[in-house]
């Protein structure tokens, strides 16, 4: 499986970005082939408008399969959504150890019950 982590920067100690359309990019990590490559995300970052659902439908076009993410605008989510890619809450903290705890299970997928109140979804 494809997950993308959002990220402040490219450097390879970049923390955890909670903005996922704003994100200036992504790691992207194949779970199965443990290949990882770095997705520059400064087109939708940098747009005026649409940033979280630009990003989505990129994210969805590489074929990426869970995002961990801190907050994730209504629109972007609905894309997400539509794609079948699962958001869960990254938190703050490194890539490395944002990626240890997705794969030992320890990471909450947001937006359960339909959104709201708690679920990590924000405008934005």
């Amino acid at each position: 499986m494809k997950l993308a982590i959002s990220l402040t920067g490219t450097e390879p100690d970049a923390a955890v970005d909670p903005h996922f359309g704003r994100a200036r990019c992504f790691r992207i990590v194949d779970t199965e082939t443990g290949e990882r490559s770095l997705w520059d995300n400064a087109a939708a970052a940098e747009a005026a408008h649409g940033a979280g659902t630009r990003t989505a439908q990129a994210l969805a076009g590489l074929g990426v399969r869970a995002v961990l993410t801190g907050h994730v605008g209504p629109k972007a989510w609905s894309v997400l959504e539509a794609a079948g890619i699962r958001v869960y809450q990254a938190g703050a903290g490194g890539q490395e150890e944002v990626i240890r705890s997705f794969l030992g299970g320890r990471l909450q997928p947001l937006g359960g019950g339909g959104g709201g109140a708690g679920s990590g979804i924000h405008g934005a």
